[in-house]
């Protein structure tokens, strides 16, 4: 009976681990362009897991049926669960990165599983693609050639939000002697952005309070309370799934403004505030996107996807949403990399290797947005071996009890701050790893 009840146990655990992994039809197949997808559709971060990755894999869908593949050649995935929990995130890059025809290009969709891979991704030669998350100085490509964290990083992002509340504040100059408290998760991403705030706030004479808030975010009575007590003219909030609607609750029993809350982008989703109801009602957040259904690239992806039952989301009132949005965003990025590449090395399969290439010399020009049916939706983005970043300015948005509202131009990243931060911080790790630096055209 223990023989037998051990092996009864150990088929469930084989049994559940398969379970996390989904793949379609032709994932094994060595014809098909693979990209592994790891996400976390359950646990408390379901929602972004779930949203972008059915954006990234509408996208792919889209270009497959609509486009026949990038100049023929089809995208395969396979899906790796991780409940966004970071051992597991090395699992799924494990048994990933050789399927079918090997992995073109992660994206984890998690910093913690971003820095916990970043070193064995590079030996393989396979390019991690951290769109608006992960380690900011592998901005670098000098000295992080596989790691891209595009779009705009933590630090670039930061900036931005700074220049905003200075606008907010009749100037910069303004912001000298005010408080500004920095709620932020108990992880990797939630404690990235404390070098650059402790920076800014040296430079402009504002003072910065940093709170943590332990995963997954349920319980912040204390930090309240210090935020009560503290009375900040500003609060930065740097949530993650339940912790941003606990916060604007938490915020509106204290009565502190939602108009003086200004969130990161994975706070800034429809998810993050219609669980606080009238709390979240003019809450502001950051964000390299907006949301909404009437770009082109949107009614394609309803006309030839949804229409016929091929859609990823199984709620289709998602379609749209922000973190739709920045899946389909994703699959533009990767789509338009293997195109650069296929330019350079065939209309072929191409590897991690080529991938890199692809994203390093990646030029998507307004023209080319335009062609793509994403004209308002991203900026142009252009990138390079000094520069795996190639943008850095956000909007902001604030929510009106329905819908978020776009409220800001584009706010450009103080690169003067930024830049020297992250190549400080690179060349530090170089030293610490032994790496010499590449040299760029």
């Amino acid at each position: 009976m223990k023989r037998f009840s051990k092996l009864f146990t150990a088929l469930l655990s084989v049994g559940f681990l398969a379970g996390l992994f989904v793949s379609n039809a032709f994932s094994d197949s060595t014809d098909t362009q693979f990209i592994p997808m790891v996400t976390y559709r359950i646990g408390p971060y379901a929602a972004g897991g779930s949203g972008i990755t059915g954006g990234y894999i509408d996208y792919l869908s889209l270009i497959n049926e609509q486009d026949g593949g990038v100049n023929g050649v089809k995208f395969s995935w396979s899906e790796c669960e991780t409940e966004y929990k970071t051992p597991r995130g090395v699992e799924c890059y494990e048994r990933l990165k050789n399927q079918g025809s090997g992995a073109t290009v992660f994206n984890f969709l998690s910093t913690g599983m971003t820095y916990a891979v970043l070193d064995r991704a590079t030996t393989d030669k396979i390019p991690i693609m951290s769109l608006g998350y992960g380690r900011t100085d592998t901005s670098d490509g000098r000295v992080f050639p596989y790691i891209f964290p595009l779009i705009t990083n933590y630090w670039s992002q930061n900036t931005a939000k700074i220049k905003y509340i200075g606008q907010q504040e009749g100037g910069m100059d303004k912001l000298k002697g005010k408080l500004i408290v920095n709620l932020h998760h108990g992880s990797g991403y939630g404690r990235e952005t404390i070098p650059i705030l402790d920076v800014q706030a040296k430079k402009y004479g504002f003072t910065v309070k940093h709170l943590e808030v332990a995963h997954p975010g349920v319980d912040q009575k204390s930090q309240w309370l210090q935020i009560r007590q503290l009375k900040p003219d500003w609060v930065i909030l740097r949530g993650w799934g339940i912790m941003n609607p606990t916060a604007l609750k938490m915020a509106a029993n204290i009565k502190f403004p939602a108009n003086k809350i200004l969130g990161v982008w994975w706070s800034g989703a429809e998810e993050d505030v219609r669980p606080a109801g009238d709390a979240a009602i003019g809450f502001r957040a950051a964000g390299f996107h907006p949301a909404g259904t009437d770009f082109p690239v949107l009614k394609q992806i309803k006309k030839i996807l949804y229409e016929k039952g091929k859609g990823d989301l199984k709620d289709q009132t998602r379609i749209g949403s922000v973190y739709h949005i920045r899946g389909i965003i994703h699959g533009i990025v990767t789509a338009e990399a293997i195109r650069t590449a296929q330019a350079k090395f065939g209309n072929r399969v191409i590897t991690g290797e080529e991938m890199q290439w692809g994203l390093e010399h990646l030029n998507i020009t307004a023209e080319r947005i335009k062609e793509l049916g994403v004209e308002d939706m991203m900026m142009p983005l252009k990138l390079s071996c000094f520069d795996h970043e190639g943008g850095g300015a956000v909007k902001i948005m604030r929510w009106d009890g329905k819908q978020w509202e776009v409220v800001s131009d584009w706010i450009q990243s103080d690169q003067s701050i930024v830049r020297p931060m992250v190549e400080a911080s690179a060349a530090k790790y170089a030293e610490e790893k032994g790496i010499t630096l590449r040299t760029c055209e």
